[in-house]
């Protein structure tokens, strides 16, 4: 059976972003552990930013968003006041992340099939890794490009309460959107954090060529292709009324 969509849900690095992942991880590391260096010790900044943020992925508390799990966990962990780090983060992001672009370029498809999702009547949404504060996000979506374009929605660590692989990740999305889960399609390029979308009865599209797949989930997506593909499955969809 063809199914309504009228929401297309994207996965932004690996998807709609081209991104060195060895090179970004190393260089962000290093980039924001100098700059707190002066408050916080380097031996301990890193290990807690990692396990903060593994608490944050873990975290399936309805109550908190991502942002409050990540802080309490994090500040829980340093000797250094919140009012002191918190204004050195905000800069951070502003000013030094930016530099980081060098690690990605836009994906060959990318703003077509977005435009053409929009273009159809769809919404479109940004269904990345709420982990990182919106500023950061925005910043990546602009080097994919794609910073101008009205989505619906842009998942962030201030406004998700859940993170990918869980299902309620996409079940809040589909809430905030005011639409059932069936009538959104995930399009994203890792088996195990995007075709989760499955879950919770969203359509999926796989999409290549930097197809991502550890082996703990089956690869049966409802659709998979390239981005340019994404055109001809929308167009067989029923149209929207």
């Amino acid at each position: 059976m063809v199914r309504r969509i009228s929401a297309v849900l994207f996965d932004l690095d690996g998807t709609l972003l081209d991104i060195d992942v060895e090179g970004f991880f190393p260089d962000y590391f290093a980039r924001l552990r100098r700059f707190v260096a002066p408050h916080v010790p380097g031996d301990e900044f890193l290990p807690q930013l990692l396990r903060s943020t593994t608490a944050m992925i873990a975290s399936r508390d309805p109550s908190l968003t991502n942002q409050e799990v990540f802080l309490e966990d994090f500040f829980a962990g340093l000797a250094v006041p919140r009012e002191k780090l918190m204004p050195l983060f905000d800069a951070f992001y502003r000013d030094e992340f930016p530099a980081l672009a060098r690690h990605a370029r836009p994906a060959e498809g990318a703003r077509s099939a977005v435009e053409w999702a929009l273009g159809s009547g769809r919404r479109a949404v940004v269904a990345t890794a709420p982990v990182f504060p919106r500023t950061a996000i925005m910043e990546r979506l602009g080097w994919a490009r794609l910073g101008d374009l009205p989505f619906a929605f842009v998942t962030t660590y201030e406004n998700m309460h859940f993170c990918k692989p869980h299902p309620e990740y996409y079940a809040g999305i589909a809430g905030h959107l005011g639409c059932p889960a069936e009538e959104c399609l995930m399009v994203g390029n890792d088996v195990e954090e995007d075709l989760p979308a499955q879950d919770v009865g969203m359509a999926t599209f796989l999409a290549g060529p930097a197809v991502i797949h550890r082996g703990r989930r089956p690869a049966k997506p409802d659709y998979r292709g390239v981005l340019a593909d994404l055109s001809r499955v929308l167009g067989e969809m029923p149209r929207l009324t």
